[in-house]
């Protein structure tokens, strides 16, 4: 369910979704089934909440139908056999509002942290957990995963599916895995973490820039798998970048809801105990731990944050670490970053060089960023007319609403 900001009620719901479905999956298994219950759940909350009043609850009312709406499922599945055994297994252990005798709690936001490491059970490939995870816990819908992906819809769908009916199939238990698999599913679990803090911080469509929510989120459980994992460079590198850039969420956009770009933006609405908290980590993993790209892209962002002024920005260092990034972990975007690092160093037509290479890659073809560096590039070299046709390609490729209208100013500016 999308976070409309206008919405307390679908904001609350995309909050609580991923646990409820962490709650249902814990109990009964059957994590598709489990999905759709929820989704029912959801649904009928969004209808009758505005009407009726939202429960005292809220939580354990959605768990409450969602688990009343998978029995109907599984009786109806199991009609022909069993029935009475079926229904007598699938009832709860507990009434999911206090905890029951022996118990310490009823099911909590904790069951949001272990069903992100059975998305990324080692049964499934690397995409399928990521997609999986960025869809029953990130909360995004199968378009929005498939731009994080930059592949098509159908696709991800496919994708996503034969997740499910993998992790259905391999009979994994929920809970949080032994130690011992833990870091066999990290990677990808980081990975999924970094995409729904993205999609947050810059929402790949709609009418608002922020989707403040999802960015807290990720921020949540990245700190819960550092308290699980301490000592770890890259979940630290992770928390650091994460914070280092939702840091400056204040000045990001303007009164109307505006992009303002990070050299526009005023520093001193950015966050600084966030900031304080970044550095130190960032500063510590890279001091005592195996350096690795999350690191790398915190320290990028610690010698944004820690510039007084955009001007006074050390792109010297930054092309540093970004041309180390690029070696340790290659990707079209880190690519696209570190052409403007170079442009930023060794002027703006060594950054166009690198862009004709990216024209190349499938990966990018259609993507309004490439467009829209390639303007920021082409402005900065003074071709203002190339400039204002690039701004102006990017502005019809973007699904973003604010990104729309700022990339259509700067075409504006030019002519």
């Amino acid at each position: 369910m999308r976070s409309d900001p206008s919405s307390p009620t679908e904001d609350l719901l995309r909050r609580l979704a991923p646990q409820v479905l962490g709650a249902l999956v814990r109990r009964y298994g059957h994590f598709d089934a489990a999905e759709d219950a929820v989704q029912e759940a959801l649904l009928a909350a969004a209808q009758q909440w505005p009407r009726r009043g939202r429960p005292e609850n809220p939580r354990g009312w959605l768990i409450r139908v969602a688990s009343r709406r998978l029995m109907d499922q599984l009786r109806s599945e199991e009609a022909r056999r069993r029935r009475e055994e079926t229904a007598v297994a699938m009832t709860p252990r507990d009434e999911f509002e206090t905890p029951p005798p022996g118990e310490s709690r009823a099911p909590a936001e904790d069951d949001t942290l272990a069903l992100l490491f059975l998305c990324c059970h080692a049964e499934l490939s690397a995409p399928a957990q990521i997609a999986l995870t960025l869809r029953a816990v990130g909360g995004l819908t199968t378009a929005e995963v498939a731009r994080a992906h930059l592949v098509s819809e159908a696709t991800m769908a496919q994708r996503i599916s034969r997740a499910k009916k993998r992790v259905k199939s391999s009979g994994v238990p929920f809970g949080m895995p032994p130690a011992e698999e833990r870091a066999e599913r990290l990677a990808a679990v980081l990975q999924v973490l970094y995409l729904i803090f993205n999609e947050g911080y810059t929402a790949t469509s709609g009418q608002e820039l922020l989707r403040s929510d999802l960015a807290a989120e990720a921020i949540r459980l990245t700190r819960a798998v550092d308290q699980l994992l301490p000592g770890d460079g890259e979940v630290a590198g992770l928390l650091a970048l994460m914070l280092l850039t939702d840091a400056r969420r204040p000045a990001r956009t303007g009164p109307d809801g505006s992009l303002i770009p990070l050299a526009e933006q005023d520093r001193a609405l950015w966050n600084r105990t966030a900031i304080d908290e970044g550095v130190a980590l960032v500063s510590d993993a890279l001091t005592h731990t195996r350096l690795g790209p999350y690191q790398l892209r915190a320290a990028i962002a610690a010698v944004h944050d820690e510039s007084e002024r955009a001007e006074d920005t050390d792109w010297d260092e930054i092309l540093a670490l970004y041309e180390l990034l690029v070696r340790l972990a290659p990707g079209p975007m880190e690519s696209l970053n570190h052409a403007v690092a170079v442009a930023k160093v060794r002027g703006p037509q060594a950054g166009l060089a690198m862009l004709e290479a990216l024209d190349e890659d499938g990966r990018l073809a259609g993507h309004h960023r490439l467009e829209a560096v390639r303007a920021h590039l082409l402005e900065m070299a003074g071709e203002e007319a190339a400039a204002r046709a690039a701004y102006a390609t990017a502005a019809g490729r973007t699904l973003s609403v604010p990104e729309r209208r700022y990339l259509q100013r700067r075409a504006a500016r030019l002519a």
